[in-house]
């Protein structure tokens, strides 16, 4: 597999808290190897900009972003926690995942962070949107439930936040379908990311190819961002996921200019990179 210019904005890496496929340089040396222009490490635990730091001085020819989840190991919804995380280079800024309230609720537990509060985003994380802003970064919308996502895209557009990126919206613990992805659309210049790896549940994976076709033929490649969300050992190598989305999409009838829209354009903007 060779796509000159990818750009992969969600991949899990080693170290870790479970055991990950790949390390943060064995992920970037692959993205060498493909043609890649970029990758960005997410860790639901800990911040990645210093191991991103690390894995590009040691991979010359593919730039590595570090970025930032807000579950409870980095203090939940901090806003000086952001703010010191954007000033060493985090790139993305994700809200609350495995420990969101949405997400634990689904798990049968009674607690986790609370992002919307009766129908309004929480203080913090309003403060959280502003350095978002000031900082030109991504806010990705996390593991929050397809209720939460408009009011926290509708709070943080208003923050000023102008790169928003809905985080695997079709995935179990989001929920969100196409025709309240399509609301949300109207209202928001708003990227949603389509990963390849999707989770079944008792550590069982499934990829994710056919309802990611579906989405980009309602609501089209311009708010599309591909990505595997790979980097669990259940699931293939972090390059064969990208070869099964190309060739699936590709014999489904996507076009290049499509395929480069979603791999390369859109990520590329919300990153910051040059063509």
């Amino acid at each position: 597999m060779n796509f000159p210019g990818l750009v992969e904005m969600h991949v899990h890496t080693a170290p870790d808290v479970r055991p990950r496929r790949h390390t943060d340089a064995e992920v970037a040396q692959l993205a060498r190897s493909v043609g890649a222009k970029a990758v960005v490490l997410k860790s639901h635990h800990v911040p990645t900009m210093e191991r991103a730091r690390q894995a590009e001085l040691a991979t010359p020819g593919v730039k590595v972003f570090g970025a930032i989840v807000l579950n409870l190991p980095q203090g939940g919804l901090d806003p000086a926690v952001v703010e010191s995380a954007l000033k060493q280079g985090a790139r993305i800024v994700w809200m609350p995942t495995i420990h969101a309230e949405n997400h634990r609720r689904r798990e049968g537990h009674n607690d986790g962070i609370v992002t919307v509060r009766a129908g309004r985003v929480v203080a913090e994380a309003e403060a959280i949107f502003a350095h978002i802003a000031a900082a030109d970064a991504i806010l990705a919308t996390g593991h929050l439930s397809a209720d939460e996502v408009p009011v926290a895209v509708a709070a943080a557009a208003a923050c000023g936040v102008r790169k928003i990126v809905v985080t695997h919206p079709e995935h179990q613990v989001v929920g969100m379908d196409i025709e309240a992805q399509r609301a949300l659309l109207r209202n928001f210049p708003v990227y949603f990311e389509r990963c390849y790896a999707q989770p079944l549940g008792g550590g069982r994976y499934a990829d994710n190819l056919e309802t990611n076709l579906r989405a980009i033929q309602a609501l089209g490649a311009a708010s599309t961002i591909l990505a595997t969300d790979a980097g669990q050992l259940e699931n293939p190598a972090w390059d064969e996921c990208w070869a099964n989305i190309l060739n699936y999409l590709r014999e489904a009838g996507v076009s290049e200019s499509e395929l480069t829209t979603m791999c390369v354009a859109n990520q590329s903007y919300l990153l910051g990179l040059a063509d």
